[in-house]
């Protein structure tokens, strides 16, 4: 019997990145990034189980108990949420897809993996600000340093556009264009770009932010780090968390707020002023108003008020008829 050849997974990867995501499909560099990212971990799983080196693995040693083992092994040892989960498998899948068609002869075992479903999940209530919190967050302090007005210039810029953390983050000086009215222009997921404006306040505030600041090249970062780089998510995401560390807001609170809960109490705020959720969506640059339902639910008064205006049951009660006397006696033999 002969013995089938194995798959190199090195050159089946170089290939799949280098001809599929970036000469095929021309990937953005976040899904390039996260795709990499998933191959990285499951590299180095298969490595812990079976001692062998990334560079020496073939695709068999990629089956579906092992595929079904790594993803087991991101949410309990690496308590990674469902949704990671199932993004990890996406990625999996569009790899298994391209082998596939690529060498027919490995189907049995691409169409094994392809086979594992996504995994269901449960889809919280998305948390928000209401506008005295949100006030309270913005309150800039008199003597505050330079470090606390970058932090307030772009929380308030989250807050009042509703722009991803992500893209406010990758602003450059070129997107901010102050004339005839000030705008910014957003890079979004999806390579989906969306312009909004600004409103006075913070258009004074952030040409006054970078009139302080060392001059720059047009495509330099608008929010840097004290080393004068782009700030990150991570860094953001820390300089918030200490920020809420002195409000008072409540423990609870505090700790389910992250930079992008701005954006939702930017949407749930724009719903509460009665803007069309049509409206909302283009503004968020949501590609359809059903992923911007999962942003926007109704808060307790206004549940209170489409109670208010539902009408009293109406009710046709008869007298109390006894039964008939036949009918009496048949229903009791």
């Amino acid at each position: 019997m002969i013995k089938p050849t194995p798959h190199p997974v090195p050159s089946l990867l170089q290939k799949f990145f280098c001809q599929r995501l970036q000469s095929q499909r021309n990937a953005s560099p976040q899904t390039i990034a996260s795709y990499r990212d998933t191959f990285r971990l499951l590299l180095v799983f298969t490595q812990q189980e079976l001692r062998r080196a990334p560079q020496q693995q073939h695709l068999e040693d990629w089956d579906a108990p092992r595929i079904l083992r790594f993803l087991n092994y991101l949410e309990k040892t690496r308590r990674n949420a469902v949704r990671t989960r199932n993004t990890r498998l996406a990625a999996i899948h569009s790899f298994m897809r391209y082998v596939g068609q690529q060498a027919p002869e490995t189907l049995g075992l691409t169409s094994r993996i392809l086979a594992i479903p996504t995994k269901r999940y449960e889809r919280p209530l998305l948390g928000y600000l209401t506008k005295p919190q949100i006030q309270a967050l913005l309150k800039l302090q008199p003597r505050a340093s330079a470090l606390s007005q970058r932090n307030r210039i772009l929380w308030m810029l989250l807050y009042q556009t509703g722009a991803r953390v992500s893209e406010a983050l990758a602003l450059n000086r070129q997107d901010i264009h102050w004339a005839p009215s000030p705008q910014i222009h957003l890079h979004g997921k999806g390579r989906k770009q969306r312009s909004l404006p600004l409103q006075p306040g913070l258009a004074a505030q952030l040409k006054e932010w970078l009139r302080r600041q060392p001059p720059g090249e047009p495509d330099g970062p608008i929010f840097t780090n004290r080393f004068g780089q782009r700030l990150s998510r991570f860094g953001a995401h820390k300089q918030l968390r200490r920020h809420l560390r002195n409000l008072a807001l409540g423990s609870s609170v505090a700790r389910s707020i992250s930079p992008h809960t701005l954006r939702h109490s930017c949407a749930m705020h724009m719903l509460q002023a009665g803007v069309d959720i049509a409206v909302i969506a283009l503004w968020l640059g949501h590609e359809s108003p059903q992923t911007t339902h999962q942003y926007v639910e109704l808060d307790m008064q206004m549940k209170r008020d489409c109670l208010a205006k539902l009408a009293a049951p109406q009710s046709n009660a008869t007298r109390f008829k006894p039964d008939d006397a036949l009918l009496k006696l048949l229903k009791s033999l």
